[in-house]
Order: structure tokens, then C-alpha cells, then sequence
């Protein structure tokens, strides 16, 4: 029952037909506060719906406040770890949440967030391993968000600690696994290349263009990535909504970049 469970949940989270994903992260206001774009959650919830986003990614205590009971249907992950920019541990990432408390708040997912090369590895991996084994437990799918993040990481978009982050998600039970665009469509085809389970990119920090979001993710699906995560480029864009569609129209209709410039154009 709970493999059909996950099935079942799965499908509310990624196009059934494409097998990818547009998700819209919006967790920020634990680790920076109320940023422009997330003060208002209904309204944020409510742009990105319309612009055909699969499923969103929240901490606990926002659930029902983005989730209207009206408008066009989105998926829920709902956000298990957390950290401030006010520590002086930042990257230490915390559960603060269970796949049991999910599960009563209607979640069709879990999340969770690890820092390789942090000095708190070991115990973000201790805590990915019991969310793990929970979510298999409850038919839950659980997104794993793996950064290369320490002393030892020079640089963390290199494509050799990229494909380590996605395939640390796929070693420890993930089923989909969320890390940095190595700059490249060359590049990031081997991070797909090892990884069995979907690999979808996050979008960083606020890009400077329309274009080079696009083209970003272009890279990514024609690499052979699941979809993206993208969050401020998508909230704190001037228009959510067509950031959205333009995005969706690259990864579930294989629009081109051009394509997708002229949707955000069609105001």
C-alpha cells in the first residue's frame, strides 16, 4: 500500500506525462526572514499555480495559508529542515519537522536540505537516513536538496561535486534529488548520467535577465534533468505567473528559449 501511496503522490508532484517537474521553492523565510515576493503566501502561492507550477516546497507552519481552497490545484512538499542566517552556523541544517507530521498536513511530499562538507555532515546525513526510512514507511516522496558546501570545496558548481551531491540523494533513498546547474549542458549530462533518480536544478541566487534563467534551464532538460526548483527568480520576478509558464513551456513542451522569452512577453 504505501509503494502505491508514494505512486499516487508522486503524480501530484510531476507531470505524468513528461516525467519533470516545475517546482517552486518558498521556504526562505526561515533562513532570511519575510523577503520580497513571500510576505503575502496566498498571493505567492496563487501566482505561480496559475502559471502551471507542479507543486511548491514550504515549512510546516505555512500550510492552508498558501494552499487557498480555491484557484487552480499545486502540489505541497513540505519543507523538513531548517537553519538561520542569524547563526554562526548557517549551513548546520536541523529537522524541524516529521514525515508523520506531513502526512496529517496533507503533504504530497517531504524535503529535506544537506551541506556536504559542512562540519555538521554527519548529522545532516543521520537525519537524511531516518527521513529516508520514514518516508519509504509512509509512501511519502521525499526531495533531497544536496549542496557541496565546506572547507574542502573549492568550488561548489564543479561538476565532480555536483555528481557527488546527486548521487549521495539517489545512494540514500531520495526520489528526486535537487543540485546546482554546473554551467553547461556537457557538464551537467554527467551528473544525470549518475544518478538513477531524477535530478532536478535549483535556481540561486536572483539571476540579472530573463534570458540567462532560461537558458539555464534549457541546459538542464536538454542534459537530461527531471525539471527545476527555482524560487527567487520565479517569486521576486516582476510577472510569477509568466516566469512560470515560460519555464513549463521549456521543460514539459520543449520550447526553446525564444520561445519561452516571447510567453513572458504576452503580458
Amino acid at each position: 500500500m504505501t509503494i502505491l501511496g508514494k505512486r499516487i503522490r508522486i503524480e501530484r508532484l510531476m507531470n505524468r506525462e513528461t516525467g519533470r517537474t516545475v517546482l517552486v521553492p518558498m521556504d526562505h523565510g526561515v533562513s532570511v526572514g519575510p523577503i520580497e515576493g513571500l510576505k503575502d503566501m496566498r498571493t505567492a502561492v496563487q501566482q505561480v499555480a496559475e502559471g502551471g507550477a507542479n507543486a511548491i516546497v514550504e515549512h510546516k507552519g505555512l500550510v492552508g495559508k498558501g494552499h487557498r481552497g480555491s484557484g487552480k490545484d499545486i502540489g505541497l512538499i513540505i519543507h523538513m529542515s531548517a537553519s538561520t542566517s542569524l547563526s554562526p552556523q548557517p549551513n548546520a541544517k536541523t529537522l524541524v519537522c516529521s514525515v508523520a507530521e506531513a502526512v496529517k498536513l496533507g503533504a504530497d511530499g517531504v524535503s529535506i536540505h544537506v551541506n556536504l562538507g559542512d562540519g555538521d555532515e554527519k548529522q545532516m546525513l543521520n537525519d537524511f537516513g531516518k527521513v529516508s526510512s520514514d518516508a519509504r514507511e509512509w509512501g511519502m516522496p521525499l526531495l533531497a536538496m544536496i549542496y557541496p558546501r565546506g572547507e574542502k570545496i573549492k568550488n561548489e558548481y564543479d561538476v565532480s561535486v555536483i555528481k557527488h551531491a546527486a548521487r549521495l540523494g539517489d545512494e540514500l533513498g531520495a526520489d528526486i534529488v535537487k543540485v546546482s546547474y554546473t554551467g553547461s549542458p556537457e557538464t551537467f549530462r554527467e551528473v544525470v548520467e549518475g544518478c538513477s533518480i531524477p535530478v532536478v536544478i535549483a535556481g540561486g541566487e536572483k539571476m540579472g535577465s530573463d534570458r540567462e534563467i532560461l537558458e539555464m534551464v534549457k541546459g538542464a532538460i536538454d542534459a537530461g534533468g527531471a525539471g527545476v526548483s527555482i524560487g527567487r527568480n520565479v517569486f521576486q520576478h516582476s510577472n510569477p505567473t509568466l516566469m512560470v509558464r515560460a519555464i513549463s513551456a521549456i521543460v514539459h513542451d520543449g520550447a526553446s528559449v525564444e520561445e519561452g522569452l516571447e510567453l513572458l512577453e504576452s503580458k
